[in-house]
């Protein structure tokens, strides 16, 4: 499939954050809800006195009340919107913009980038304290609170086994004609010295609810209602386990998406539109 920006227009790469406490997510939805996307679109749209709105695409769309730090879009603009507007662009979309959602970098993307096909991969952190007094009241609406006791070491125990290429249908809601094998590439747990637990997952990209799915079948672990090794069996049984439970939103935030170079950027693009299957078995 090709993914040419059409002739006359120019691809711009927009590196963005945002607190989702007040979003119904990154994707626009019918009805009038609040989106990141329906925001961005909309000050873009004004900023740049254009009668029709240019979409964005995603490295990842987020859904209620998950945040990011390092989220990064695209967008294709006529090339005589971008030549009148681009050196002032970021400044107008600080001035039209609300204060949940900022952008940090407007450029013109190089040859063969889009923001979620050329992605090799995603980074979430997922922060909980397990404090006897509950989360500070300053950062309650990024930090979950856990009412046990919680074991970073057996958390990350049950983590390894986890990591590499399988199917994680057993952590993923499923969407009709959607392959659910993943690369999970690192899921970690450290403690900080504030007492807040964060969960580092990175993985080439994540189906619905993977990573929330990941860290509720952990907590469990660490809190002493399953063994180390359940999440594996879990994993290896293929199917959705109703004591994995979909933990709250507010507690993730999309760290970082990663590229890579340049002249690689058209070739991962092609390749990761390519739908995935394990060594010896079927499509799932």
């Amino acid at each position: 499939m090709s993914d040419e920006v059409e002739p006359g227009f120019v691809r711009v790469r927009l590196d963005l954050s945002y607190d989702g406490a007040e979003f119904s997510g990154w994707a626009k939805q019918p009805g009038g809800r609040r989106t990141v996307q329906g925001e961005i679109e909309d000050a873009l749209r004004t900023v740049t006195r254009s009668e029709e709105t240019h979409e964005l695409t995603v490295a990842g769309r987020t859904d209620a009340g998950v945040h990011a730090r390092g989220q990064v879009a695209h967008v294709d603009l006529p090339a005589e919107v971008w030549a009148a507007h681009a050196d002032k662009l970021l400044r107008r979309l600080a001035g039209r913009l609300p204060k949940d959602v900022r952008v940090w970098q407007v450029s013109e993307a190089p040859y063969g980038f889009n923001a979620r096909f050329s992605a090799v991969w995603r980074r979430y952190a997922y922060r909980v304290t397990d404090h006897h007094g509950g989360v500070d009241p300053l950062l309650r609406s990024h930090v979950l609170w856990h009412d046990w006791e919680l074991d970073v070491d057996a958390m990350n125990e049950a983590s390894r086994p986890l990591l590499g290429e399988h199917d994680f249908a057993a952590y993923c809601k499923r969407r009709e004609g959607a392959t659910t094998i993943r690369t999970l590439q690192r899921l970690s747990w450290e403690r900080g010295a504030d007492g807040i637990i964060t969960a580092t997952v990175r993985a080439d990209a994540f189906c619905h609810n993977m990573v929330r799915s990941l860290v509720g079948a952990m907590l469990f672990v660490g809190d002493g209602h399953r063994p180390p090794d359940w999440p594996g069996k879990v994993l290896a049984a293929g199917v959705r386990d109703s004591a994995v439970h979909v933990v709250r939103p507010h507690g993730l935030t999309l760290e970082e998406v990663g590229y890579p170079a340049d002249e690689l950027l058209m070739a991962r693009n092609q390749e990761a539109r390519n739908k995935r299957t394990l060594p010896g078995g079927g499509c799932c």
